[in-house]
């Protein structure tokens, strides 16, 4: 009797839990749309169905989604769609064909293609967000949040806020590209964005009502630049990262690096204030090679509690090392720190030239080229020898994962740059995390190699925590390092990347296969699946070079170009784009003087030649 009552009272949870989930279907169309997001410069960006910005998600734990996605663009490109966050665990019915990168888990979508992602959400609750997989297409607008409500949250407040945090660039993200991956960007310089966008718009609203409690979920879904929020009078208590829930942990400043999502209960005033309070969104200025003059760095936001009182005035932070330290969080269930690893994988970050003159970025010598099949594919169509990395192409920097396995990941960053880190498909635990040890100054790869502090498991520059931080994008430090421990418990092929999106696109990546064979018993390849990579005229079968007959075949194998020559560096690039330049403006100068009889004002150009000489120590 008693097992039957048990059993009975399952029966009537699962049932109910099933009445209650609810699934969610969205058709979306890609296209251009006229747009002015920052009231200055009127440009095209990507929006849903004729409309932009595309729209934010929300459900409830436990629902599933389905979006169809049509490829609307009229200029050919490819497109797909990735939910930042998102787990699609087997066990909860799902498929890892849902999670998004092109040519990682799926095939591109041409124009005029459609591609359902369908999944259910499962256990995962909080601030997740949506954007596309394909080159820089979110930095144009393809990107939205993603909302899964919990009836059990371990917090209260009255209302809820949800804000996206970005940049803008003035022009279209394949322009942006092909000026960044050239050699004439021998340096690797960053693109600098024309402005800072707070849901999608700039100086922004929000309105408070005294004595209420305000949920605000902040996500950074930029393409570059870290930033900061800082608010005037008032207290954040986080509660929440990248959907994870946390110790309450008060601050009154905010750091969030691209990929991340940060949600903090804000009380407002008890009484009627009788003014309005700014709400500050600053660039990390640091991350910029160059900071033009007319950019600007900050901008103020209002927190209104009456639209007849004034608005309110900016403030300066003088302190940013107040901000709250991602590395001290603890999780609200207080998860305890995996005793010891059973696969340590250690990436040396660098940035270097190649030989066709562009900057590329670096795992351990090896900048990520996709393959001519997805990895998914190979997985699912290979069989007995899905286990082996080799099939999957060195140039993805493959790892294989078993059940079980703790796997710590340690980066050790020979770059003065800063790299927020995303792994797909799981959160882990931050085990270390330096500070940055980045110098003023130019300096070579074995100078970087001096100042980088690489981490020293026997002798860590921090106490290990016991209950360590729990997310799935992290902030590595200019030289320093990081270390991240996670268990092999998802089966799934899942991209390991920086999320700084432009260092993706130089090939900062690495691809992790967890559990090959339960994929194959889990998984088949989807007819709609198998359409879109025929329509893309990718094989529905083979390794990473595209061969079945001989898995350990790897001609054709798309690979990074060859090294420099020896003794030519980027400095040797600059030289010549400068002299190249120096030249062509002599010629025009003896074709003007010869055609006008005017002599040009070569000043300005020779003045700035020569600063930019003198910034990279060429002789001249």
């Amino acid at each position: 009797m008693i097992f039957q009552s048990v059993l009975s009272l399952f029966v009537s949870f699962f049932c109910a839990s099933l009445a209650s989930a609810r699934t969610h279907t969205f058709n979306f169309t890609t296209g251009w749309v006229t747009a002015n997001p920052d009231g200055v410069h009127e440009r095209k960006m990507i929006g849903f169905n004729g409309h932009w910005p595309v729209p934010d998600i929300h459900v409830n734990k436990g629902d599933r989604l389905e979006v169809y996605l049509t490829n609307g663009f009229e200029d050919g490109a490819s497109t797909s769609l990735h939910f930042h966050g998102m787990f699609h665990n087997i066990s909860d019915g799902n498929s890892i064909q849902m999670d998004g990168p092109s040519m990682v888990t799926q095939c591109p979508i041409l124009p005029g293609r459609t591609y359902l992602y369908n999944f259910t959400v499962g256990d995962q609750v909080g601030t997740y967000w949506y954007h596309a997989h394909s080159g820089s297409q979110y930095g144009d607008g393809m990107r939205g949040a993603f909302i899964i409500h919990d009836d059990d949250e371990p917090f209260e407040y009255d209302e809820e806020m949800v804000i996206q945090l970005s940049e803008l660039y003035w022009k279209p993200y394949y322009t942006v590209t092909d000026e960044f991956l050239t050699r004439y960007n021998p340096t690797g310089a960053e693109p600098i964005p024309q402005n800072l966008l707070f849901n999608n718009t700039l100086n922004a609203t929000l309105d408070f009502e005294p004595g209420k409690t305000y949920l605000l979920r902040f996500i950074n879904s930029g393409l570059f630049v870290s930033q900061y929020v800082a608010f005037e009078s008032h207290n954040f208590t986080i509660v929440e990262i990248d959907g994870v829930y946390v110790k309450p942990n008060t601050t009154n400043l905010l750091y969030l690096t691209t990929g991340q999502r940060v949600s903090a209960l804000v009380k407002a005033k008890e009484q009627d204030p009788h003014k309005n309070f700014a709400l500050m969104q600053i660039m990390d200025e640091v991350m910029l090679d160059v900071i033009p003059p007319e950019l600007v760095l900050n901008r103020t936001h209002e927190i209104s509690y009456n639209k007849e009182y004034g608005k309110p005035e900016d403030f300066i932070v003088n302190d940013f090392k107040e901000a709250a330290n991602e590395f001290f969080l603890t999780t609200f269930d207080e998860v305890e720190l995996y005793d010891d690893y059973d696969v340590q994988i250690t990436f040396d970050i660098r940035m270097d030239n190649l030989g066709d003159g562009v900057s590329y970025a670096f795992f351990n010598n090896v900048t990520y080229v996709h393959p001519k099949v997805p990895t998914l594919t190979t997985v699912l169509t290979s069989g007995k020898y899905a286990n082996d990395s080799r099939i999957y192409g060195d140039n993805i920097n493959p790892y294989v994962f078993q059940r079980g396995e703790i796997i710590e990941v340690v980066l050790n960053n020979y770059d003065p740059g800063k790299h927020p880190f995303h792994l797909h498909g799981h959160n882990f635990q931050i085990v270390q995390q330096s500070p940055g040890f980045r110098e003023d100054g130019d300096y070579s790869p074995d100078q970087q190699d001096e100042i980088t502090v690489r981490y020293n498991e026997s002798a860590p520059l921090m106490p290990f925590p016991e209950k360590p931080a729990l997310r799935d994008t992290v902030l590595l430090q200019p030289n320093g390092h990081v270390v991240l421990r996670f268990k092999a418990d998802n089966p799934g092929i899942w991209f390991f990347h920086c999320h700084v999106d432009w260092h993706l696109t130089q090939g900062l990546a690495s691809v992790f296969i967890e559990d090959p064979f339960a994929l194959q018993k889990a998984n088949i390849l989807s007819e709609n699946y198998k359409d879109i990579c025929s329509a893309a005229g990718i094989l529905n079968v083979g390794n990473a070079a595209g061969h079945s007959d001989d898995w350990f075949n790897m001609d054709g194998l798309p690979r990074q170009p060859n090294p420099l020559p020896t003794g030519f560096t980027a400095k040797g690039y600059i030289a010549f784009v400068l002299s190249t330049l120096v030249a062509l403006w002599g010629l025009y100068s003896i074709a003007d003087y010869g055609l006008t009889e005017v002599i040009p004002d070569d000043q300005k150009v020779y003045d700035t030649l020569k600063k930019v000489l003198d910034e990279n120590n060429i002789a001249y």
